[in-house]
């Protein structure tokens, strides 16, 4: 079952000598439970993707479906509500809420949707996250891996048909960035999580079940995982 659907999606910013085509004429499904890396020189329009993906920004032309919903025909409030109830987002700084504990950041976005939060799975991701001696530990007292695993945790508090990670280990040194590789495909392999990364780390791209290369604002090659070993 396809999760996400994009259909001939452009994205123009400016006109006449200042226009820019970040993306043209881009259309791919992505399957529930696929583990997807988007790869691709800078200025490529790959994160101009991921933000019309998560909803961030609105394409010039074409369709983007979730979970069988195309988020262009919602209005602002509706896609708010649409995209904290079935997107994850995991940004490279963390974007972690200073004055709030572990704890509290993990659960913010049950109680803006006005829920009461699932302890059961809120221990669950506290345990597999590695973070159990940290919950009542605010940001600037976490190391950069636990701020990301933080972030990581809050993305999934909703259980999202969609986790969307923006370049997850370019804030990271190596043994960090291994361990939320790990992380990703954990969830990915046991909950059939839909995960789909912007990224420059050749580590996340070999782990991905498919690899998707943007140029110039086109896809460029589509390769899944037999094809990405065997090139």
């Amino acid at each position: 079952m396809n999760i996400l659907e994009i259909k001939n999606l452009c994205k123009v910013y400016g006109s006449g000598e200042t226009r820019v085509d970040a993306l043209k004429d881009v259309s791919f499904s992505v399957e529930q439970g696929e583990f997807v890396a988007i790869v691709g020189p800078s200025g490529s329009g790959k994160s101009t993707l991921l933000h019309i993906l998560g909803g961030v920004d609105v394409p010039t032309t074409g369709e983007v479906n979730i979970a069988g919903t195309d988020i262009g025909k919602l209005d602002e409030s509706k896609l708010a509500i649409f995209r904290r109830r079935n997107i994850g987002l995991i940004y490279q700084f963390y974007n972690l809420i200073p004055i709030l504990t572990v704890e509290e950041n993990l659960t913010l976005p049950i109680l803006l949707d006005g829920k009461k939060p699932d302890q059961k799975l809120l221990a669950d991701l506290i345990e597999k996250l590695g973070l159990k001696d940290r919950v009542g530990h605010l940001p600037n007292q976490l190391s950069g891996g636990q701020q990301q695993r933080v972030s990581i945790g809050r993305a999934l508090m909703n259980h999202p048909a969609l986790l969307l990670a923006d370049e997850p280990t370019g804030n990271l040194d190596s043994e960090n960035s291994k361990e939320i590789i790990s992380l990703l495909r954990k969830f990915n392999r046991e909950n059939n999580q839909t995960v789909i990364i912007i990224t420059h780390d050749e580590r996340i791209a070999n782990s991905a079940g498919r690899v998707i290369t943007i140029e110039d604002g086109c896809i460029t090659r589509d390769s899944k995982k037999s094809e990405v070993m065997a090139s």
